[in-house]
């Protein structure tokens, strides 16, 4: 299965200031998922953002917060997105609406990232986990993430094949603003 954009939406799990920090290729993890952000916004993909106990973590890191316009930002306790209600009845609304494909990004890979991502597609949704827009502590944590992902019938992506399936064409302005992106 393909990404389209009409078809699509963008979760960003748990980007925040005192978490972000500490994972592995931090940089590298904020910069691909700024890049999801940034295509979402031009194709008009919907995006949803949740935090993990705030109050202790800190909220979404400054350069994403800066794209977010008005994407809802969802505060949480549960680690997996699906389990918090709010967050739940939010994505139903998008699958109901046309909108059943879902690419992932965020923190931690082998916890809420994980639990998201296997409780989504459990739940009927096409999910793509951005493996390079994602990480935790330790790289082999998210190794085993990603492996147990794929097992679970997600399907592992990079930042540039997403962007590169939403915009499905080239010689567009979008594929021109884009492209530029992802080099």
């Amino acid at each position: 299965m393909l990404l389209e954009r009409g078809k699509a939406s963008l979760l960003l799990i748990d980007m925040q200031e005192r978490l972000l920090p500490a994972m592995a290729d931090q940089a590298v993890v904020e910069s691909r998922s700024l890049i999801l952000l940034k295509a979402a916004r031009a194709l008009d993909i919907p995006v949803t953002v949740s935090e993990q106990y705030p109050k202790g973590l800190g909220h979404t890191v400054a350069s994403l917060r800066a794209e977010l316009g008005t994407a809802p930002v969802f505060e949480k306790l549960a680690f997996s997105c699906w389990r918090d209600a709010a967050i739940k009845v939010h994505l139903i609304r998008h699958h109901e609406q046309g909108r059943p494909l879902v690419i992932v990004a965020g923190v931690e890979a082998h916890v809420c990232v994980l639990q998201s991502c296997v409780d989504l597609a459990n739940a009927g949704f096409g999910v793509f986990a951005a493996a390079d827009a994602m990480s935790s502590r330790k790289q082999e944590s998210a190794a085993l993430a990603l492996a147990r992902m794929a097992q679970a019938g997600v399907s592992v992506v990079n930042t540039e094949m997403a962007v590169f399936e939403l915009l499905g064409q080239a010689g567009t302005a979008e594929f021109k603003a884009l492209s530029a992106l992802v080099r």
